[in-house]
């Protein structure tokens, strides 16, 4: 059961990545790349027609996470309560920003929610990136000082960082050079995964630029993917050892390598959709790719002394997990409805349907 609950969990908050992801980069390109109020309008509803929607996923992990390892749950939303916190009102900010920037018809108010949308998207990103990274990095649980443990064995407590600012030292913080890597990977992931929903879904007239911008960013995409893998080694000795002992975990990786060598020729497909089923796959394949080399560890100890969490170690009771089977079944099947029709509802392009025109 627990490795059930583990992977219905890491699917629904991969399909919220792919799908609340692409808001994200949607705010980036609105931040950078939007010169011109029509372009800055339809792009504003490539995103805020469906945000609310993709964050359902969201909620719904986190309520399956709870069900499942409600220790974990604990323990992660303790220890890193300051970053969680300022995503919370980063969702905030990126959700008013929407909604607020058509309500007056003035260019310095218009600016502002502008701004708010896209920093707020800019940092979303880049925050779960830096969380991804805390987890393949592992915390100090326990908050081992001097070979004893401060707290019980399963919490911890970060700072947002260090003095040392380094991911090998004992008293680590959210924020090192390897999380802030895995940080900046997610921006320029979710930022072309951003730009082809702006492509699939309006006649933006920066849509071809975007094209050009997918490119040189899969370039830089590349480049960190592969540095990345190189570091990971200063992380964990045995990064690996997974996809050598458990061969078929491998089609991960592929996945990840096929959007990332697909997206190299997006100037070249004439279906738009393609170039959004690639990013789709390296937003998959990255987040998919982690979790299986760190199986079964969900969250790594950076000490000797207390031990990694573990889907075994921090799962529920197997009454709790058996009776929350046949809920979970019944709440995916709403969700993926609910997520269909919406789909079906919004189909095409989007450029001339109402969004905040209040």
């Amino acid at each position: 059961m627990e490795i059930f609950w583990y992977i219905v969990i890491a699917v629904v908050i991969i399909v919220f990545f792919i799908l609340d992801g692409y808001d994200f980069g949607v705010g980036i390109i609105h931040l950078f790349f939007a010169k011109k109020e029509n372009d800055k309008l339809v792009i504003a509803k490539a995103a805020g027609l469906f945000w609310d929607a993709n964050e359902v996923w969201l909620v719904a992990g986190g309520g399956m996470l709870f069900l499942a390892f409600p220790t974990y749950y604990a323990s992660v939303f303790s220890g890193l309560y300051l970053p969680i916190m300022m995503v919370l009102w980063l969702i905030i900010f990126r959700a008013i920003g929407l909604e607020l920037r058509s309500a007056l018809n003035y260019s310095m108010w218009k600016d502002i929610w502008d701004k708010s949308f896209g920093i707020a998207s800019l940092l979303l990103a880049l925050f779960f990136g830096i969380a991804l990274g805390n987890l393949a990095r592992g915390v100090n649980l326990g908050g081992v000082e001097n070979g004893i443990s401060v707290y019980e064995a399963h919490y911890f407590f970060l700072p947002l960082w260090n003095s040392t600012f380094s991911p090998t030292s004992i008293d680590i913080g959210v924020i090192d050079w390897f999380t802030i890597i895995i940080g900046l990977i997610s921006v320029i992931a979710l930022t072309i995964h951003g730009a082809n929903w702006i492509i699939l879904k309006t006649n933006s007239s920066i849509n071809e630029k975007l094209k050009t911008v997918i490119f040189n960013l899969n370039i830089v995409l590349s480049i960190f993917t592969l540095f990345s893998l190189f570091i990971w080694h200063l992380i964990n000795p045995t990064p690996f050892k997974n996809f050598v002992e458990m061969p078929f975990l491998i089609i991960f990786p592929l996945i990840y390598l096929l959007g990332l060598v697909g997206l190299f020729f997006v100037k070249k497909y004439k279906n738009e959709t393609y170039g959004f089923i690639l990013s789709g796959f390296v937003v998959a394949g990255g987040i998919s790719s982690t979790l299986a080399s760190m199986f079964p560890v969900i969250l790594g100890s950076t000490n000797k002394v207390n031990p990694s969490l573990t889907i075994y170690n921090m799962a529920a009771d197997n009454y709790s997990l058996s009776i929350g089977f046949n809920w979970v079944m019944i709440g995916i099947v709403l969700l993926i409805v609910y997520s269909v029709i919406q789909r079906k509802l919004l189909n095409g392009k989007i450029d001339k349907m109402d969004y905040g025109e209040h």
